[in-house]
């Protein structure tokens, strides 16, 4: 059952990882590829979609790591579940007091309310989002390790 966890949890953080990287490298790219009033109400989609989406899948694998940790205590890499645990909060943080006020902005932007500095904003977040992702990259890294 342990094992189960183990791998339930790393799958569920390494897609939610592969999700995120795809956005910071592939997708926010194509939509700044696009015509600005495309480009701006593409952003302002992603937004609505993978704002409803991924609070559940961050919390949900803070949890599974923390579940990881308490039931494999006395395992070999607990050490490394737990710091993997910590860089997961450290994104949820992240995303709540950087990311998330700039995506809620942005949710309900149109070409004709969105703000003059709006591609400002999108660029911080597209910032902001890179260090996340390498954050957590860093937590996935190290829950892989664990299973070893």
């Amino acid at each position: 059952m342990f094992s189960t966890l183990e791998v339930v949890t790393t799958v569920v953080v390494g897609v939610m990882v592969g999700v995120e990287f795809s956005v910071a490298f592939v997708m926010s790219r194509i939509l700044n590829a696009l015509p600005e009033d495309s480009s701006q109400l593409g952003h302002a989609h992603g937004g609505r979609m993978l704002g409803a989406v991924m609070p559940v899948w961050y919390i949900g694998s803070l949890v599974l790591v923390s579940i990881w940790a308490v039931a494999g205590w006395q395992h070999d890499g607990t050490a490394l579940v737990i710091t993997a645990g910590g860089l997961l909060i450290l994104s949820v943080v992240m995303s709540v007091l950087l990311l998330v006020p700039i995506n809620n902005r942005n949710k309900s932007w149109t070409p004709e309310n969105r703000p003059e500095d709006w591609r400002a904003q999108l660029s911080r977040w597209e910032r902001w989002h890179y260090l996340r992702v390498a954050v957590i990259i860093a937590a996935f890294t190290l829950l892989v390790a664990a299973l070893a």
